[in-house]
């Protein structure tokens, strides 16, 4: 863990500032309290749209209000902000909020899926696909962005390989009390396992399904880690320096505000912390290695707490 402090204190020496964090923390606060108190802005404005198209606009404007917000409160409390005038940084400013509302409104496979199954073997297998297809339907746009921005002066967005993984299982086992007490609370259990649902369709064969289930729900993690902590920190390193890491985690919270309010508020902070690690290590591996760690420890979580709440 020595090289993960390491990382965290030359961040505190260089970048932090104490009045723009607290006005971050207000600003994702806030945000957090209007969801989960009165508005349940993911569910009522962002998905409630009548078409496609207002659900994607609605979904971009929670991602993009929080990322571009915390970019430009950073002129009030940085002198080296010279990155607006780079064309790249005003390109996936706007571009990166599009991509991800994309990902979570894409659908145009699923008629094909209705072709070839229907009522629970539908059910399960488009639950399924669909982690699996969203992960290229990000991916493939980022991938474009690096091969015209980057391709010549850095690997593909944290493909780097790591020096070591011990840190990073040690990240996760130190989360270890912190899922355990979760999985008491009802918010969690409610969410948690996802897997459950398998329970409640009629098919044959369930052992291996929730295998199939499991695997397909963690390969989705594979484009969130390259999104965030590669394509927001990475292709952003040389433009905006260490100033890139705070918008990357109000974005990155903003996605969980359809989740339950400890997973949202906790996402803030492992988002700042797995941003400081790709940005020094230059690899998305380490966050990806935490975020499947934890993401399938909440699993058996779930399905624990609801053991023993019986």
């Amino acid at each position: 863990m020595s090289s993960v402090f390491k990382y965290i204190k030359e961040y505190y020496l260089k970048e932090f500032n104490p009045y723009y964090f607290l006005l971050i923390v207000l600003l994702m606060g806030t945000i957090i309290y209007l969801n989960y108190s009165h508005f349940s802005l993911e569910r009522r404005y962002a998905a409630a749209g009548k078409t496609k198209w207002s659900n994607f606009a609605g979904y971009y404007l929670l991602y993009f209000i929080p990322f571009a917000a915390a970019f430009f409160l950073q002129l009030f409390f940085y002198k080296d902000c010279s990155y607006y005038k780079n064309h790249w940084f005003w390109i996936i400013l706007l571009l990166a909020p599009a991509f991800f509302s994309f990902r979570v409104n894409f659908d145009w496979h699923e008629a094909a899926l209705g072709k070839i199954w229907n009522g629970f073997e539908l059910k399960y297998w488009r639950t399924c696909i669909n982690w699996v297809v969203k992960v290229f339907v990000l991916l493939i746009p980022v991938y474009i962005t690096w091969w015209i921005k980057d391709s010549s002066d850095q690997p593909f967005y944290g493909t780097r390989p790591l020096e070591d993984v011990k840190p990073y299982i040690t990240m996760v086992l130190i989360m270890l009390p912190l899922l355990a007490l979760a999985s008491t609370q009802k918010d969690f259990l409610n969410m948690y396992p996802k897997a459950k649902v398998l329970a409640q369709l009629q098919m044959s064969h369930q052992p291996w399904r929730y295998i199939v289930y499991e695997l397909c729900y963690g390969f989705d993690f594979i484009s969130i880690e390259f999104f965030f902590r590669g394509f927001l920190i990475l292709s952003l390193l040389k433009i905006c320096g260490q100033h890139c890491i705070i918008p990357m985690a109000c974005f990155y919270c903003a996605i969980h505000l359809g989740k339950p309010a400890g997973e949202a508020i906790s996402s803030f902070w492992g988002g700042l912390l797995l941003g400081i690690v790709s940005y020094n290590t230059g690899s998305i591996w380490g966050g990806l290695i935490v975020h499947l760690g934890i993401a399938w420890l909440m699993e058996m979580g779930g399905w624990l707490g609801a053991l023993f709440k019986k």
